[in-house]
């Protein structure tokens, strides 16, 4: 039999033979698509992505390919040796032979084409690779008809040389019922098939979208997912044999009952009396919202799942309730994974390091994973076609598919996945199929996607039989047919109230003229003099330039302050080791000093840095030791700090009562207080902070004070319940009736499959960023060097593991101006690795003075270009 390989022998390995490889792909779709799942006609889409697998490299067998794949120097013509477009053609061909509908077989015809690729439009893409003019000379032939003469010609060259091969792939992919002759001889038919499919009726018209339906993308994405997934770890050697007891792709289940001794222990070591104080009184609310809630899920899931809601106070216990109710789902209706989508990724290793202590693992298992960019291993120039077959890393593609029983990461990651996503990106969609999918503060995502996400979530309900569970306090009603968990929700609202608003004269001149916001000097001298000598107070600024305004404000009039950064570089120097860091006895030095302790919190300090202030500011709160922190809003989602009095720079209103959660959140006092104000514009700005962050494209601020307005009826404070409940529900309604918020056109992509378009789409501003690695101590410079040499000889073992402790000692910068000095001065610094953008410096050195500093972070020296926000 001739030989041909799908990879061939090299670096001392034996090279892969082609058929073993095509049935290995099928062999792993097995374990990849359940047995279970259909199309939206009612076919087996198991049968459809098998069928794909066998014939997905088909035109590796050309003897162009393997002088190609052999000898990359071999003269053989381009168009000769891409094996994609044959097996594409084939594809329709075995599936419309195996009886599947037309629109099944487009979407295999195009998943074959982008097994190396990503989505096109699907329309446009099938109509130019199948259109034909008739009687044109080849001269005057376009790319797409000559790479059709190029698919017969490839076609023949494998029943010349190849036939064995020709004769096994087509018996297993048309289930016998048709051969590489047939194809041949009815190749010009099978052309006029597949145009007529997406031909407009309209006369001088080329394609037409009307023909396909509103499942045509999801089962392009269903087929491609699986079919790459399973393509690409079986190109990196990692076997999965289909006899042993547990697959390479399977998960390992958290278990319910350990998560609920978990908080069963919790409840044990707090006291949960309805009659007893504030504390006791939160405590007893917090365990029956969670028993409330798993009942209710239970139900949910019985009656078949779908869309449901958590809508609770912060502060309540949101992460370990949503997750239980997550574990109650799974269990009930027999899916296997979870995942937890956050909108941040500063809040993303919080909730993975409470789970590891939980199920005493980690996240390199197939119990748990972490995922989001900066978790991913990529090197430079591996893109289409063959070069994608370099990657060997199989345990970093199963963590990047979301294999684990449970994957905490970003909106990001899950909803760019569903709109448009990458060729790696999809290979978590399988992932996604009958899981729970857990939304943490859905409010947080883009106005304009929010249209398109309730549409991506019903591709996931309708077509990967998932259930989603959307949880906050301050719930954006996204979703049609929502089925909320909680029992009454208002009413814990009612008995945790733990706040009362102030309305800063400034915001009243924002409601009248617009004019007359509040200095960053004033606002410096409200928070001293505001509180008491004994209280912790919060100010949360818009932008990273305000917040540090306001911090060298409060530096210049607290003589006797104590820089919390200070003491903690001074710890960092001692010690040499984030790890070595106890931020209990950071915070008793602080406490034995005299003088309030200042804080600033923004992403342009390392998150491992953050975490440990953040750590520190809560022994110092609970110490009663006076205490000023500036933040950016990044406290606002899943940091259990709580401050006597709170400051909140104008807002949208759901942000503002996020903030409030911050303030007096374990019932420390009878009633918190939090101020919002408006802040002036710092420095050589010409918007204030709030109308530069929140006017940008939809102008939410008008909306905010105007509810804002509607319900202080004339005083000056205002009930948290009214803010919190009604301020929330008429802020949106507001949004949707007056600002009709969403893109239509967005949703329209998905409906006519239009991967291109979605794929052009980003839930994060379009900006160009630069992540950078900041050194501090002699510890992080070795993992520096650590991933460099792994990255050197491809040990993507070795680099999974160091980049997993960098990425918390990484910053990521906006660049704004393209060629600005600005970028001009992360680029010349040092690279981690020459395959990578990664950055670094080493904040010890004289080298990089300037380019640190240990109370506000990362910033660019002498920086006169645009300013930077959140």
């Amino acid at each position: 039999m001739t030989v041909r390989y799908s990879h061939p022998p090299e670096n001392g390995h034996e090279g892969v033979h082609l058929t073993d490889h095509l049935r290995d792909v099928a062999n792993r779709v097995r374990r990849i698509v359940p047995e279970d799942a259909e199309t939206a006609a009612g076919e087996s889409l198991r049968e459809l992505v098998e069928t794909l697998a066998y014939v997905h490299d088909f035109g590796k067998a050309t003897t162009y390919f393997q002088d190609y794949l052999l000898d990359s120097n071999h003269p053989s013509p381009e168009m000769l040796r891409h094996h994609s477009p044959l097996g594409a053609f084939l594809a329709y061909h075995a599936l419309e032979s195996r009886g599947f509908k037309t629109e099944s077989c487009l979407a295999g015809f195009v998943a074959v084409a982008k097994h190396h690729g990503n989505i096109p439009d699907v329309a446009s893409y099938v109509f130019d690779r199948s259109h034909r003019r008739r009687g044109v000379t080849h001269e005057s032939e376009t790319p797409a008809e000559r790479r059709q003469h190029a698919i017969a010609e490839q076609a023949d060259d494998i029943r010349e040389n190849a036939p064995a091969i020709a004769d096994e792939v087509f018996q297993l992919a048309t289930n016998d019922t048709s051969s590489i002759d047939e194809f041949l001889g009815g190749f010009g038919d099978l052309l006029n098939e597949i145009e007529s499919a997406v031909s407009a009726d309209a006369p001088g018209s080329d394609f037409s979208r009307d023909s396909l339906s509103d499942a045509c993308y999801s089962l392009v994405l269903e087929s491609w997912g699986s079919l790459v997934l399973a393509d690409k770890t079986s190109a990196a050697g990692e076997a999965d044999d289909l006899d042993r007891s547990e697959s390479l792709y399977e998960a390992r289940q958290p278990r319910f009952e350990r998560l609920d001794e978990h908080v069963q222990a919790i409840e044990r070591d707090a006291d949960a009396d309805p009659s007893g104080n504030r504390q006791e009184r939160l405590n007893y609310h917090r365990s029956r919202a969670r028993d409330s809630v798993l009942e209710n899920a239970e139900s949910f899931a019985k009656n078949g799942g779908g869309v449901a809601t958590i809508t609770l106070p912060t502060g309540m216990g949101k992460t370990l309730t949503g997750l239980s109710a997550a574990l109650r789902v799974r269990d009930e209706l027999g899916g296997e994974r979870i995942v937890y989508a956050l909108p941040f990724t500063s809040i993303i290793d919080q909730v993975v390091d409470e789970v590891e202590s939980i199920y005493d693992t980690d996240s390199t298992d197939r119990l748990l994973t972490a995922h989001h960019h900066l978790s991913e291993t990529t090197i430079e120039g591996v893109g289409d076609d063959e070069a994608s077959d370099l990657n060997d890393d199989v345990s970093g593609m199963l963590a990047e598919s979301w294999r684990a029983g449970l994957t905490v990461s970003t909106y990001v990651q899950l909803f760019e996945s569903l709109a448009g996503p990458s060729n790696g990106q999809s290979m978590k969609l399988p992932a996604l199929r009958e899981s729970v999918v857990v939304l943490d503060e859905p409010q947080s995502l883009p106005l304009d996607w929010w249209k398109l996400v309730p549409r991506l979530v019903e591709l996931l309900v309708d077509r990967y039989d998932a259930t989603v569970i959307a949880m906050t306090a301050t719930q954006p009603r996204l979703f049609e047919n929502e089925v909320e968990l909680v029992d009454k929700p208002e009413s814990y609202f009612e008995t945790t109230e733990r706040v009362e608003y102030e309305i800063d004269p400034s915001i009243e001149r924002y409601i009248a003229d617009q004019t007359g916001p509040k200095s960053h000097t004033d606002a410096a001298q409200k928070l001293i003099n505001g509180g008491t000598d004994s209280e912790s107070t919060l100010a949360i600024c818009n932008t990273i330039d305000s917040a540090k305004v306001l911090t060298e404000r409060l530096t210049e009039r607290l003589d006797d302050a104590t820089s919390i950064g200070a003491v903690y570089e001074d710890a960092l120097e001692r010690s040499g080791s984030v790890d070595e860091i106890d931020p209990g006895a950071l915070a008793s030095r602080i406490d034995d000093r005299q003088g309030r302790g200042l804080l600033h919190l923004s992403t342009r300090l390392r998150p491992v840095d953050r975490l440990t202030l953040i750590e520190v500011a809560k022994d110092l709160t609970r110490r009663g030791h006076p205490l000023i922190a500036v933040s950016t809003q990044l406290v606002e989602a899943g940091v259990d700090i709580s401050f006597d009095r709170a400051f909140r720079d104008l807002a949208p209103i759901d942000s503002i009562v996020q903030a409030a959660g911050r303030c007096n959140r374990s019932f420390e006092r009878d009633r918190g207080h939090v101020t919002i104000w408006w802040l002036d514009v710092p420095k050589k700005q010409d918007k204030t902070p709030a109308e530069a962050v929140y006017n940008r494209g939809t102008a939410l601020l008008p909306v905010a004070a105007e509810t804002i307005e509607s319900i202080r009826d004339g005083r000056t404070t205002v009930p948290e319940t009214a803010l919190a409940r009604t301020g929330v529900v008429t802020y949106y309604e507001r949004l949707k009736s007056d600002k009709n918020v969403g893109r239509d056109e967005y949703v329209s992509y998905v409906d006519r499959a239009q991967g291109d378009e979605l794929g052009a789409l980003s839930l994060i501003d379009e900006r160009r960023a630069v992540e950078v690695i900041v050194c501090r101590t002699s510890e992080d410079q070795r993992l520096v060097e650590s991933a460099r040499i792994a990255l050197e000889n491809h040990d993507f073992s070795e680099l999974e593991a160091s980049m997993r402790k960098l990425r918390t000692r990484t910053v990521s910068i906006p660049v704004y101006g393209r060629g600005s000095r600005e970028e001009r001065e992360l680029r010349d610094l040092e690279p981690v690795h020459r395959d990578t953008e990664i950055r670094k410096i080493d904040a010890r050195k004289s080298h990089y003075d300037g380019f640190f500093d240990a109370d506000t972070g990362f910033v660019v020296p002498d920086n006169t270009v645009e300013r930077r926000f959140l």
